[in-house]
């Protein structure tokens, strides 16, 4: 879910002019690719711990994605289906992470 978001994202950006696509196409494609970044990272730790900490850090990468969306909307970057279309995947994946931290969050480490 967080890789569909990631590019859905990058479609949308790259039909975009540069000065837009230079400043806050750069920051939402960067905060989105680190969601699923940051879950990849830390399933590959090892550990519980570092897996639950890149799973917060992936939970703040997504929070920061839905700021830079409601900048662009504001900006008119985006259009009211674009941002039904990615709010419907972030509304699937908030609490899909929350569940998946909560999941690994009272499992011991060895």
């Amino acid at each position: 879910m967080a890789e569909k978001l990631a590019d859905n994202i990058w479609k949308i950006v790259n039909e975009w002019e540069s000065l837009p696509k230079d400043t806050i196409g750069r920051q939402i494609i960067r905060s989105a690719d680190s969601i699923g970044a940051n879950i990849a990272e830390g399933v590959g730790r090892g550990s519980y711990q570092d897996n639950r900490r890149f799973v917060r850090m992936a939970r703040g990468s997504l929070y920061e994605t839905q700021h830079w969306l409601r900048r662009a909307y504001r900006r008119n970057l985006l259009t009211s289906e674009q941002i039904k279309a990615l709010s419907l995947i972030i509304n699937d994946l908030a609490p899909q992470l929350n569940a998946y931290l909560k999941s690994i969050g009272n499992i011991p480490d060895d």
